[in-house]
């Protein structure tokens, strides 16, 4: 595709491949670059390989390894939301969103925010200077997002639930982290060294302001509330106002 200028963080590379652009983790090129000789996307790839693992989200994204690697990965093809997606589908205007989803990731990583580790994306053309997008992120350990994770629990790892949430909640705060979207899908709870801890997702909605500005820690909270209602209300999910009130106070208590 046309020369598309784009961030190249440290520890990263941008090669072509065909008429695609990838920018990955230098450990991982050449994993992708295989996976392209052999299909036209890598999407279309990792759906490909006899064990993919479906996760469905937006759209389907492949859970695979690259050729060549351990590393268990996901592969995710970005599509437009909201109205949008009736009018573009699968098409950006270059380079898409990618790249600051990249960049976010590192930067929420280094402030110790769980949030999946980026390994590159590819882009391609898609014709009238629009490109189509495949991102690529380690897998996160074994979990589910909120919703499913509150469904299948205990009432007594319910409160480990909330005490993970209220702990990513409290980290966004601290490092000025404004998540424009931060629904209970955006949050992936699993369990790790014996705790439960939380993942966040989507990174490429989020925003950054000043550390520990309360009005940022304000609209976080408030806008995961009205997802939590709204799955409650809509989808039957057993969470009650007492539940929600809890993860506001254990986000917003003193000291913590």
């Amino acid at each position: 595709m046309r020369r598309v200028e784009v961030e190249v963080p440290a520890g990263y590379d941008r090669v072509s491949v065909g008429r695609a652009l990838v920018v990955a983790r230098l450990a991982s090129l050449e994993g992708i670059r295989r996976a392209l000789a052999s299909a036209p996307t890598l999407h279309a790839w990792a759906g490909a390989e006899p064990e993919a693992v479906a996760f469905q989200g937006r759209a389907t994204a492949w859970g695979v390894t690259l050729p060549g690697s351990a590393v268990p990965v996901v592969v995710r093809h970005a599509r437009h939301g909201g109205a949008f997606r009736s009018i573009l589908g699968d098409r950006f205007r270059p380079p898409g969103r990618a790249p600051w989803e990249l960049r976010m990731a590192l930067h929420l990583r280094e402030a110790g925010i769980r949030t999946p580790d980026v390994i590159g994306y590819v882009l391609y053309p898609a014709g009238a200077g629009l490109c189509r997008i495949d991102v690529v992120t380690r897998r996160l350990p074994e979990g589910g997002d909120l919703p499913t994770a509150w469904r299948a629990a205990s009432e007594a790892t319910r409160a480990h639930l909330l005490v993970a949430v209220a702990a990513l909640l409290r980290d966004l705060r601290a490092a000025g982290v404004h998540h424009a979207d931060l629904n209970a899908k955006n949050l992936h709870l699993a369990l790790e060294g014996g705790r439960w801890h939380a993942w966040l997702l989507d990174v490429d909605r989020v925003r950054l302001g000043v550390p520990n500005e309360a009005g940022i820690a304000a609209r976080n909270l408030a806008r995961l509330e009205r997802s939590l209602r709204k799955w409650r209300d809509r989808w039957q999910l057993p969470i009650e106002e007492t539940a929600i009130t809890r993860l506001r106070q254990l986000a917003t208590e003193a000291g913590a």
